[in-house]
């Protein structure tokens, strides 16, 4: 069955009335809550919600425009908050809609996220739309994901693909939970909905504009400098017009103004390579940003990623490091497999090259200060073990 407009009425708050609708709306039921949220950030430079969409077992779907609340309803936030916060939340892909949901003091105390119930589960498609095709046989509408939700007024058909992505949400998890059940896999999940309560987006680096692609292969003071003046200056203006960076010139362009070392804007214009809608209508501040470049500063040696040395360079810095990690990894791979469960949710990567560059005696309390959850430390840790006696052979046999 194919699925291009709810299945139940929808309900779009703009106003007082709206808000005082939902609110009855919420003191009427105290069940679990279907939620969602569509950003602009393909579009804009903030992350915050364009639209939320709330819906309670098979009732009404409340559509929320914060954009027009927040003219017309001061405090609209505040009074639906405790309604809403104090029961559980059904998401699909959470960590994608927490951070803008918390901007409004939207915060769950208890959570279920069914894409990440549908990786333990050990379902290999687990966008929303192959899951609940999977699961519930029905086909959703998806002609707007990449849409530009920060338009007013949205369309209809824009409205409806966001209703129906807590329309199904409910019966989804039912699915997705009798899978669990049958692989008695449910105290797993528990313990990943309890952590994703503590999620927090990433910290902005020191230095992001060190994330351009490519950009760790050049060694050149001068160019690097060029790459932080023109990704700043970028970064400044989409700020100032809250319009997606990458609107203005993608980072390849950065990466080509690099690579040329332009001697004058002429120069720089004539970059073919140098493109994007605003490569020419902002030229001179791309000029600029080239002219001032030796004026940035920057770190001589940067720390990167995640305090320990960048894994791919243990082969030669860190021999042992690399062996350990090498013989362990291939095992934890093979355990995820035998779980069914993807090995990134065995175990994240980064905690098991943590416990590889500097192994600790005790690798279960190592696993517990890195935020493993119990589950994971039952499973990994006796492979950990066996993983280190044997990576401890080939570097004793490798120093004969």
């Amino acid at each position: 069955m194919k699925l291009d407009k709810p299945r139940r009425p929808t309900i779009m708050v703009t106003d007082n009335a709206g808000i005082e609708s939902l609110v009855n709306y919420l003191k009427a039921d105290g069940g679990s809550i279907a939620i969602d949220a569509e950003r602009a950030s393909g579009f804009r430079y903030s992350q915050r919600a364009y639209l939320i969409q709330l819906s309670l077992r098979d009732q009404a779907i409340y559509m929320l425009d914060p954009i027009e609340l927040s003219e017309t309803v001061p405090g609209w936030d505040k009074t639906i908050a405790p309604l809403i916060n104090s029961r559980t939340w059904i998401l699909h892909a959470a960590t994608q809609d927490l951070p803008c949901l918390s901007e409004l003091g939207f915060a769950p105390e208890s959570i279920i996220d069914t894409e990440l119930a549908a990786r333990i589960a050990g379902f290999e498609r687990v966008g929303l739309g192959s899951l609940v095709l999977e699961l519930l046989q029905i086909e959703l509408a998806k002609e707007h994901s990449a849409a530009d939700w920060s338009i007013r007024p949205l369309s209809d058909a824009m409205l409806d693909y966001g209703a129906l992505d807590v329309d199904i949400l409910h019966e989804l998890w039912d699915a997705v939970q009798s899978s669990l059940l049958e692989q008695n896999k449910q105290k797993w999940v528990q313990q990943e909905f309890d952590h994703l309560l503590d999620f927090r987006p990433k910290a902005t680096p020191l230095e992001p504009w060190r994330n351009l692609p490519g950009l760790s292969k050049i060694k050149d003071e001068q160019k690097l400098k060029l790459a932080a003046s023109l990704w700043l200056t970028r970064d400044a203006i989409a700020q100032a017009e809250d319009i997606a960076p990458g609107r203005l010139i993608p980072d390849r362009s950065i990466m080509a103004a690099v690579e040329q070392k332009p001697r004058s804007k002429r120069e720089l214009a004539s970059n073919k390579a140098f493109q994007g809608r605003a490569s020419r209508t902002r030229l001179e501040d791309w000029w600029h940003a080239v002219e001032t470049a030796n004026d940035v500063t920057i770190e001589e040696n940067p720390e990167r990623g995640n305090g320990i040395p960048n894994h791919r360079s243990w082969e030669k810095r860190f021999p042992e490091a690399h062996i350990r990690l090498n013989t362990v990894r291939p095992l934890v791979v093979e355990l995820a497999a035998e779980l069914k469960v993807p090995v990134e949710n065995v175990l994240t990567p980064d905690y098991l090259r943590r416990v590889m560059f500097e192994p600790s005696d005790d690798i279960e309390s190592q696993l517990r200060e890195l935020s493993a959850r119990p589950w994971q430390i039952a499973l990994v840790a006796p492979v950990i073990r066996a993983g280190l006696i044997q990576a401890q052979i080939q570097i004793e046999a490798q120093a004969v």
